[in-house]
């Protein structure tokens, strides 16, 4: 299986942000990562292994790619403005950097799916419902999807802007709202002890109250908050979304 990786370098970060990609053609998937990991857990926790069948198919192409939860929302020594900054930040290199290079790879502006599981749910889900003019679905697996535990009793627009629970219910009559009631969020949620089942029923319910097709998948005993159960759950889901 073909594996590229990509760098980039950004002023606000003190890292660069990476990417690797998984496959030569299909369906664009970007996979986030979970919590306080790099892109490379896709790999070294068998992420690609799993969805080797669809990407050696040709159904998906994979794009593996850095967020800022290590950098911000797993940090206790970061001020919450600047953890919700750096998450803006971040927001707008998914617009204006990651998505022009995944589209110049694939020859063209194909229909992006965005994924992934814990904190990388959190942003599969602000990524589509902030851009559903260039994101086509999202899933969100065992999803952490409220932050405010991590910023405490700060709030500010960087948060609020970057929160769907928060800014989706306000939504009005618009471009934004009536794409994002075109397209689809997938939720997974396992039965372990470490799931927060609240915070996928509250993100669904913020969707569904806005019209925005959803869908919550229940797993019972054995699917723990863990990447046995993704492996099994993101194939499945990518399945159903994918031509």
């Amino acid at each position: 299986m073909d594996r590229i990786v990509a760098r980039w370098t950004v002023p606000w970060l003190d890292r660069p942000l990476e990417a690797g990609r998984y496959g030569r053609w299909g369906a664009p998937v970007i996979f986030f990562p979970t919590g306080g990991a790099p892109w490379q857990d896709c790999e070294s926790f068998g992420m690609d292994g799993a969805l080797s069948p669809l990407i050696e198919a040709g159904r998906i192409k994979l794009y593996a790619v850095d967020a800022v939860n290590r950098d911000a929302w797993t940090r206790q020594d970061l001020p919450p403005w600047h953890k919700a900054w750096l998450q803006a930040r971040y927001d707008e290199w998914l617009v204006a950097t990651l998505v022009p290079a995944i589209w110049r790879d694939c020859n063209g502006r194909l229909p992006i799916v965005v994924a992934g599981a814990s904190l990388g749910a959190y942003q599969a889900l602000n990524a589509l419902t902030k851009h559903p003019e260039l994101f086509s679905a999202g899933v969100g697996m065992s999803g952490t999807y409220v932050l405010d535990r991590r910023v405490g009793d700060w709030r500010g627009d960087d948060y609020y802007f970057n929160q769907p629970v928060q800014f989706v219910p306000h939504l009005g009559e618009g471009p934004q709202l009536q794409a994002l009631r075109q397209r689809h969020f997938q939720f997974g949620l396992g039965s372990g002890p470490h799931e927060s089942p609240d915070y996928t029923w509250w993100a669904a319910d913020v969707l569904g109250r806005k019209g925005i097709p959803n869908h919550v998948e229940v797993w019972g005993a054995g699917s723990d908050h863990d990447w046995p159960t993704w492996h099994a759950m993101l194939p499945r889901f990518l399945d159903r979304l994918v031509a």
